[in-house]
């Protein structure tokens, strides 16, 4: 692990990642790419797109495409998105142009619009950046509970790994057990002393659990009752 960390530190998070530029439902849509073998696809919250260590370590292991989805970062404004089921299916549409197909626009919707950060979006430190997303989040957020997408949620048979940091105060850990409930093939993991970001605080735990349970799935160490992954 020591070698692990003294490689990352010798070059800033996201080095080996390149740019590239993807033309889909009447978007120019921007992302970054690293690694080889099967794809993982990142797609952002409320925040934006962030390269951290975590996901350096990630690309190591398999390609990373992380997008950066229209109206955040530094996109233009969209002002056409209304819904999230809207943003999916751009979105499905940007995966598949890469020469993705194992994502569907019902798959993605979910995924999107069950994220965490949908009920406490991050903060945006850059002014002009937060400015023109705000709207947009508006319109995407949607209820806090939603009758329909917890039904499609209990018939979702895709294994599904959702992390929570013990120390999060952004999206309280016990929101980790609702998914738990909800979702047939969850596995809970909490990271222990990490808090929201938990790519970036605990970097190597973050990418062994995830690459853990992208090769393993069923066969996934952790079972279906919730763990703490210790330093």
């Amino acid at each position: 692990m020591a070698q692990i960390e003294d490689g990352m530190k010798s070059q800033p998070s996201g080095a080996a990642f390149r740019e590239g530029l993807v033309e889909a439902d009447g978007f120019r849509i921007r992302y970054m790419e690293a690694g080889q073998g099967t794809p993982l696809v990142h797609l952002h919250g409320a925040g934006g797109m962030r390269l951290t260590p975590g996901y350096d370590l990630l690309c190591r292991h398999h390609r990373v495409v992380a997008f950066e989805m229209p109206g955040f970062g530094s996109s233009p404004e969209n002002t056409r998105t209304r819904t999230m089921a809207e943003l999916a299916a751009t979105m499905a549409m940007a995966v598949r142009d890469l020469g993705i197909d194992k994502f569907n626009p019902e798959e993605i919707a979910r995924r999107l619009h069950a994220h965490p950060e949908r009920l406490a979006p991050l903060p945006v430190p850059d002014l002009s950046i937060q400015a023109k997303t705000r709207a947009l989040v508006a319109r995407l957020r949607g209820p806090d509970r939603d009758a329909d997408l917890e039904t499609q949620m209990h018939r979702l048979p895709t294994p599904t790994l959702v992390l929570f940091g013990t120390l999060d105060h952004v999206i309280p850990p016990e929101m980790g057990r609702f998914y738990r409930e909800l979702l047939p093939n969850c596995h809970l993991v909490f990271v222990y002393d990490a808090g929201h970001a938990i790519s970036t605080e605990r970097p190597e735990a973050f990418a062994e659990v995830t690459i853990d349970f992208l090769e393993r799935r069923e066969a996934f160490v952790v079972s279906r009752t919730e763990t703490v992954i210790h330093p």
